[in-house]
C-alpha cells in the first residue's frame, strides 16, 4: 500500500481541513497565530500527499485502459511516464514525515573562536563571521554582535552573534565543528602555506521558559572591561563574568558600557549553552545521537577544509568538494554546501527510519 493511502496521512489531510476551516471562520489573536503555524507545517505535506493520491488514481485509469484497443498505446506511454513521477513523489511525501527537530526554528547564537595558528586563525575566524554574516544578510535573516574579542592583527579571538530569521538553525546546524584553512599569510615571505583553525559553534537561541536558572547556581564577577592588549576601556566595574556552578560553564561579556546590559547578553549565551546541553542529552537519550554521514556536529570534530591556493572548499563529512571558494566566503555560494548538508541528512535519516 503506498503511503498516500495510510491512517496518517488520512488523519494529517482531516486535521488540515480542520485548521482551514477555523481559520476562515474569523479566529484571531493568539488562536489565530497558532493555527497559522500550524497550517504552514501541514500544508506542504498535503500538497504532496494530494498530488500523490491524484497521480495514484491516475495510474490505476491508465492501467484500466492500457489492453483497449484504441487507447491501450497511448495509456501505455502515459503510464511510463507516470510511474518515475509517483516513485518521487513516495520519497518527497517520505522527506516530509520525516519527524522535525524541534529546534529548527530557533533564531541562533553563533560562536566562532580562533583555534590553533595564531594571528592567521584569528583572521580565519573573522573572515566565517563575514561569510556568514553575508549568508544571513541574503536571506533577510538579523545579525547582533553580543561580545567580540579582537585580535591585534585584525579578525577575532572570538566573537559570538545571534543570528534572527525564519528558519536560522535548521540551515545553520550542521556548520558546528572545526574548521580549517590553508593558505599564505600576507606575513609569509618565503610563500609557504600555512594550516591553521577556527571552531564554530551553531546554538539555538533559548527563551527564559526553556532554561530554568537558579541564582543560587551563578557566580558573578564584575571588573573593569579590557581591550586589545590589556589596556582598559572603561573606568568602571561594567564587564560581566557569569559562571554556572553546576555546569562549570562561563560567559564573559564587557562589549556594553552598562553593566545590566553586559549581564542580560551573557544570561542569553548561557541560557543557548544550557539549552543545547540538554537537547544533546536528550538525543543521545532516544537514538544514542545518530552517527551518518554528517557526523555529530561536534565543537572537536574537523569538518571543512578551505585551500585557498586551488580555490576549492571540501566538506568532509558528506565527501563534497566545490571549486567555489570565492563565492563561499562571499556568502552566497554557502547555500550549495548547506542544502546539500540538509539533503544528506534527511536521506541518513529516512534510511535509519526505514531500516527499523
Amino acid at each position: 500500500m503506498s503511503i498516500a493511502h495510510t491512517e496518517k496521512i488520512d488523519r494529517i489531510l482531516a486535521r488540515f481541513s480542520e485548521v482551514e476551516q477555523a481559520m476562515a471562520a474569523g479566529t484571531s489573536g493568539e488562536d489565530f497565530v497558532r493555527l497559522s503555524k500550524e497550517y504552514a507545517e501541514l500544508e506542504p505535506v498535503v500538497k504532496v500527499a494530494r498530488e500523490l493520491r491524484a497521480a495514484l488514481s491516475e495510474k490505476v485509469d491508465l492501467e484500466g485502459l492500457a489492453d483497449d484497443a484504441e487507447m491501450g498505446e497511448v495509456a501505455r506511454e502515459e503510464l511510463a511516464a507516470l510511474l518515475p513521477r509517483i516513485e518521487e513523489l513516495e520519497r518527497e511525501l517520505q522527506m516530509r514525515l520525516l519527524p522535525k527537530d524541534a529546534a529548527d526554528d530557533r533564531n541562533v547564537i553563533l560562536e566562532i573562536r580562533a583555534g590553533t595558528g595564531g594571528d592567521e586563525a584569528a583572521l580565519f575566524a573573522g573572515d566565517l563571521f563575514r561569510m556568514y554574516q553575508r549568508y544571513a544578510q541574503s536571506r533577510g535573516w538579523q545579525v547582533e554582535v553580543l561580545s567580540a574579542s579582537e585580535s591585534e592583527r585584525g579578525g577575532y579571538k572570538e566573537i559570538i552573534a545571534a543570528i534572527r530569521g525564519a528558519g536560522a538553525f535548521a540551515r545553520l546546524k550542521f556548520e558546528s565543528g572545526v574548521h580549517r584553512v590553508q593558505r599564505v599569510p600576507e606575513t609569509e615571505t618565503q610563500g609557504r602555506i600555512h594550516t591553521s583553525a577556527a571552531t564554530v559553534a551553531v546554538l539555538p537561541e533559548a527563551e527564559e521558559v526553556d532554561v530554568r536558572i537558579d541564582e543560587k547556581d551563578l557566580r558573578i564577577d564584575v571588573f573593569r572591561a579590557s581591550g586589545p592588549g590589556g589596556q582598559s576601556v572603561n573606568t568602571t566595574d561594567s564587564a560581566v563574568r557569569i559562571t554556572h556552578l553546576p555546569t562549570g560553564i562561563v560567559v564573559t561579556q564587557q562589549d556594553e558600557k552598562s553593566q545590566h546590559k553586559n549581564k542580560a547578553k551573557a544570561m542569553k549565551v548561557l541560557r543557548a549553552r544550557l539549552y543545547e546541553m540538554e537537547r544533546r542529552r536528550q538525543m543521545e537519550e532516544r537514538s544514542a545521537e545518530r552517527r551518518g554521514q554528517i557526523g555529530s556536529g561536534d565543537r572537536s570534530e574537523r569538518i571543512r577544509t578551505y585551500n585557498f591556493p586551488q580555490g576549492r572548499v571540501t566538506d568532509h563529512r558528506i565527501n563534497l568538494t566545490l571549486y567555489k571558494l570565492g563565492e563561499i566566503m562571499e556568502g552566497e555560494g554557502l547555500e550549495e554546501l548547506v542544502q546539500a548538508l540538509i539533503t544528506e541528512d534527511r536521506a541518513a535519516r529516512l534510511a535509519a527510519q526505514n531500516s527499523e
